[in-house]
């Protein structure tokens, strides 16, 4: 359901505020073909409201020729701002860069992050961003469950379907994203709500069931049907099933990379106000699917890059995949039991 300008400025106001804007402060809107003007809208006139100053720069889209779909997530690496020297100085001059472009997984970005500018990345419907509203409470909650990503020496993944994944952690940071960004230098995405971390370089290894109602995401397809992935060595190595598997495999294939197979990011789900029915009520084109992404309890792996911690790897294929009903461990220590949560948020 729409939402009105008023609660959308409400909402921006308010995670302007968790965002530690300050009065004189210089932000600058990012915007590009695919952004909501509704949030334009409100985003300009909540940061005026905050008593800061704001530019906006609106940039033409890239990869056109490469990806094979319109969602932006669908080919990374070039941005707009690639070798865009003048837009990267803007942008390295703001306090705060609200991102309704989406510029993700570049070099350009974490050039811009290190000289203490904020990025905080808002795309999705104005009504996802008004139910996903961030708080406090999700912060606490999320930074909570990396301190034990932190304390712990490998993650184990199981499930009923058949998934048994083992992967050694601890050489790349915890990752927390609970939607605001209150820290010079620091990229989040609003809505989000969730943790993660990177395996080991090579040391993943198991079995990946994605079982059917699973999300593949930038397909944003519910499988259908089991699909079955063999790790080795810190790659998925063969990817077998039906169709859903012959449509995933050659979608990566396109790609041409071996990089794009290896296992990337590995957390769960932590936002309760997220959900992991809503893709079925959104065209593809009107979302990246974050509800996906954050749902509370969702084992979330992805395929492809690891530049976003510190690595080397800058493959232009990246697929998000949240699993449900899995059982999560840190060592011994159960985090998720059957797509439930076990961190007392939640009355287990």
């Amino acid at each position: 359901m729409a939402v009105s300008d008023y609660q959308l400025i409400n909402a921006w106001l308010e995670v302007l505020s968790l965002s530690k804007l300050e009065k004189n402060q210089t932000v600058t809107i990012l915007t590009g073909a695919s952004t909501h003007p509704q949030t334009l809208r409100c985003a300009l006139t909540a940061v005026q409201m905050k008593g800061a100053i704001v530019n906006r720069l609106d940039l033409p889209p890239v990869n056109a020729e490469k990806a094979l779909s319109r969602d932006s997530l669908s080919y990374l690496g070039t941005t707009p701002i690639t070798n865009n020297p003048a837009a990267i100085a803007a942008l390295k001059a703001s306090d705060l860069v609200l991102d309704l472009m989406t510029l993700l997984f570049s070099p350009e970005q974490g050039e811009i992050l290190a000289s203490g500018t904020k990025i905080l990345l808002a795309v999705e419907p104005p009504e996802i961003l008004v139910r996903a509203l961030p708080s406090q409470a999700d912060r606490t909650r999320v930074l909570n469950a990396a301190k034990k990503i932190e304390n712990a020496s490998a993650m184990r993944i199981s499930s009923a379907a058949g998934t048994n994944l083992y992967c050694p952690i601890g050489d790349f940071p915890a990752i927390s994203e609970y939607g605001f960004v209150d820290e010079p230098g620091r990229w989040d995405h609003w809505p989000s709500g969730f943790v993660l971390t990177w395996p080991n370089e090579g040391g993943a290894t198991g079995t990946i069931v994605i079982d059917k109602g699973d999300i593949l995401l930038p397909q944003k397809k519910y499988v259908s049907e089991p699909i079955t992935l063999t790790v080795e060595n810190g790659y998925a190595t063969k990817i077998e099933g039906g169709i859903d598997a012959e449509l995933l495999d050659e979608y990566m294939q396109t790609f041409n990379d071996p990089e794009g197979y290896a296992i990337s990011h590995i957390g769960w789900g932590l936002q309760p106000r997220t959900h992991w029915s809503t893709l079925d009520h959104y065209d593809k084109e009107q979302t990246i699917g974050m509800d996906a992404r954050a749902f509370e309890g969702n084992f979330l792996f992805s395929l492809g890059p690891n530049n976003e911690a510190g690595g080397d790897r800058t493959t232009a294929c990246h697929i998000d995949i949240p699993l449900r009903r899995c059982d999560v461990f840190l060592d011994d220590l159960c985090v998720v039991k059957a797509g439930r949560v076990l961190d007392g948020a939640n009355n287990e």
